[in-house]
């Protein structure tokens, strides 16, 4: 199938930024960051205004979700230094709010938790000011995993439930709904004082009255902050798009989730998990 993409999502960009230099920086420290693996719209505006999500655990992941645009394969060894170039970038950014996340390493017992909870802990040694953000695979439904980045006292905890329940074995077979749901779920059971936070796409083919059931499913299980964009293929080999969903429906799906009851929802076509985060927070 194929749809004309509309001029709403036409990107504006000057070019006065900082973009070449904040991705000079960061591939020097050899770390890798979700704006440039994801392929994100928002990649340019961000790293001008000095705003990345660090990417850990490497740049390779053990799933192949067919809406994503990070490599699939073989995935790299943990680097143990990992935690001290984060802060290093952190530093030299001069960053308060840190949004941390990485690909799913289903290949390591812990799913990659501990490397999480290490790297948290490096940027809280930075500043007690420092407000850190992850968003985190499901580590497979291992809650002995999810406690570990818990304990670490992050701000807030994201897992991205990506899609309506329907499109999951389309989109996302490797992954499981209710998993994701029970995820968000024990976060707030763990540690009721970080906030928990979920994101997902539209334009996959989803109804509406299938948006508004996945938002309840959501604030059903305590999740405070929802992120939700439209989707765009990477490529002609990912999931096609179904639609471009129009900016009024997704100011409808902003409302419609304030009304619920979540503390926050960012709803526009290029909005993404991790996008003015702080200003979320």
């Amino acid at each position: 199938m194929s749809v004309n993409k509309p001029d709403w999502l036409k990107i504006k960009y000057d070019g006065s930024g900082r973009f070449e230099e904040i991705a000079e920086m960061i591939k020097s420290l050899q770390l890798h960051t979700v704006c440039k693996e994801a392929n994100c719209p928002n990649a340019v505006e961000c790293f001008s205004k000095k705003t990345a999500t660090f990417m850990i655990l490497g740049n390779v992941c053990s799933r192949n979700c067919r809406f994503c645009n990070v490599s699939e394969g073989k995935p790299l060894p943990v680097d143990p230094l990992e935690p001290a170039k984060v802060a290093d970038a952190v530093r030299k950014l001069g960053l308060k709010y840190v949004v941390i996340t990485s690909v799913t390493r289903d290949d390591l017992p812990d799913g990659g938790s501990s490397q999480f909870a290490n790297v948290i802990r490096e940027l809280k040694e930075i500043s007690e000011d420092m407000a850190v953000e992850v968003l985190a695979p499901d580590f497979q439904g291992d809650p002995e995993a999810l406690s570990k980045v818990v304990n670490a006292k992050p701000k807030v905890i994201n897992h991205n439930i990506e899609t309506i329940e329907r499109l999951y074995a389309q989109v996302r077979p490797q992954a499981d709904y209710h998993r994701s749901l029970d995820f968000i779920s024990r976060v707030k059971k763990l540690d009721p004082a970080i906030y928990s936070k979920s994101g997902f796409m539209v334009g996959l083919g989803e109804k509406k009255e299938e948006v508004k059931k996945l938002l309840h499913d959501l604030y059903a299980h305590g999740c405070d902050i929802v992120t939700i964009g439209q989707y765009l293929a990477p490529s002609e080999k990912h999931f096609p798009v179904q639609e471009y969903v129009h900016p009024d429906v997704f100011q409808m799906y902003k409302e419609m989730g304030m009304e619920m009851g979540f503390k926050y929802v960012a709803s526009a076509p290029f909005v993404r998990s991790s996008y003015h985060a702080s200003e979320a927070f």
